[in-house]
C-alpha cells in the first residue's frame, strides 16, 4: 500500500522515511538506503549533521530507482558551516549528487532562538524554496513558541515539524498547534517506548492491541506496527531506520492492518503522557 499525505503545498510525502541518523549516525549508509530503496523504501531523511550525506547520495544512486520516484529530506545542521542557509543546502545537494531535496528542514531552532536568528533564517529557507533548491520547507524540533516567532513574519508556513512523539505531553500541544496551521508533524524515535524504555507505562497498552489486531488480521503483528498504525491515523509521518528487510516489509505492511479504536488512540496517547524522556537532540534551557 502506497499511503502519502499531502503537505500545505500540495507536496505529496510518503508516510514511512528511512532515517540515516541514529544507528547509521555518522556512518557509512550506502548499503542501508540502497536495501531500503530496494525493499520498497521511497522517503530518505537525511541531515548535515548526522555526517553521511555522501553515503546517502550513493545509496540512492547504487538503488538504480529514478530520482523522481524518491522523496529525499535533509536538514540544516544547528550550528550552520556556511555565512549563508543557501550555500549550506548547496553543500548537502554536492553532497548527495541531487538537484534538489524534496523537504530541507531547520534542525532544532535552539542556537538560533539564542542567538535572535530564528526569524532570519526562515527568511532565507523561503528564498531557497523560491529558488527551487528544496520543493518545501519546514523545521524539527521546533515547539509551539517557537513555530508562533517565525508565523509571525512568514509567508510561507512550515510545511512539516519532525518532533519525538513518546513525550506525548509536549507532542500533544505542539501536534494540535501543527493541526491546526496546516503543518504535517513527523515522527523520530517512534519506537524509543518499545527499545528505550522497556517496562513503560504504555507498554501493556500496547500489548492488548497487538493481540486484537492478530487475531482480526490473521497474521502476527508487532509491537511497533501498533505504534506505527497510532502514528498514522494521526495523520503522522514515521522516520525510523532498520537493517533488516524483513522488518521493513512488516513496517510497510502497517497499513493495511485493522485500525486502532478511539479507545485504544485515547489510552495510548493517556500513558504516553505519563513519561517526559527525550533521547535526541538536548532541549537548551
Amino acid at each position: 500500500m502506497s499511503l502519502t499525505f499531502t503537505l500545505n503545498d500540495g507536496v505529496q510525502i510518503p508516510w514511512l522515511g528511512f532515517g540515516t541518523g541514529t544507528a547509521l549516525y555518522t556512518k557509512d549508509s550506502t548499503q542501508a538506503v540502497k536495501a531500503a530503496i530496494q525493499t520498497g523504501i521511497t522517503h530518505l531523511d537525511g541531515a548535515q549533521l548526522y555526517r553521511n550525506e555522501e553515503s546517502l547520495g550513493q545509496g540512492i544512486k547504487e538503488s538504480g530507482v529514478p530520482r523522481e520516484q524518491l522523496f529525499v529530506t535533509t536538514k540544516l545542521e544547528e550550528t550552520p558551516s556556511a555565512p549563508t542557509i543557501k550555500a549550506t543546502l548547496e553543500t548537502s545537494l554536492k553532497k548527495l549528487r541531487l538537484d534538489y531535496v524534496d523537504l530541507f528542514l531547520i534542525h532544532s531552532p535552539f542556537v538560533a532562538m539564542k542567538d535572535g536568528k530564528l526569524k532570519e533564517w526562515w527568511k532565507e529557507m523561503e528564498e531557497i524554496k523560491k529558488e527551487g533548491l528544496a520543493k518545501s520547507i519546514g523545521v524539527s524540533n521546533f515547539a509551539v513558541e517557537h513555530l508562533q516567532i517565525i508565523l509571525e513574519d512568514a509567508t510561507v508556513v512550515p510545511a512539516g515539524n519532525q518532533l519525538h512523539p513518546y513525550i506525548w505531553d509536549t507532542a500533544a500541544k505542539i501536534y494540535d498547534f501543527c493541526q491546526e496551521k496546516g503543518i504535517v508533524v513527523e515522527s523520530y524515535g517512534a519506537l524509543s517506548s518499545l527499545f528505550r524504555v522497556p517496562g513503560g507505562p504504555v507498554d501493556p497498552v500496547i500489548a492488548g492491541v497487538v493481540q486484537r489486531l492478530s487475531r482480526e488480521s490473521g497474521t502476527s503483528v508487532s509491537p511497533g506496527q501498533v505504534l506505527m498504525k497510532w502514528l498514522i491515523q494521526k495523520r503522522v509521518v514515521i522516520v525510523t531506520t532498520s537493517s533488516k528487510a524483513s522488518r521493513i516489509k512488516e513496517m510497510l505492511a502497517t497499513p493495511s492492518l485493522p485500525d486502532l479504536t478511539l479507545e485504544e488512540i485515547a489510552a495510548i496517547e493517556t500513558e504516553g503522557s505519563k513519561m517526559h524522556k527525550r533521547f535526541f537532540i538536548s532541549r537548551a534551557e
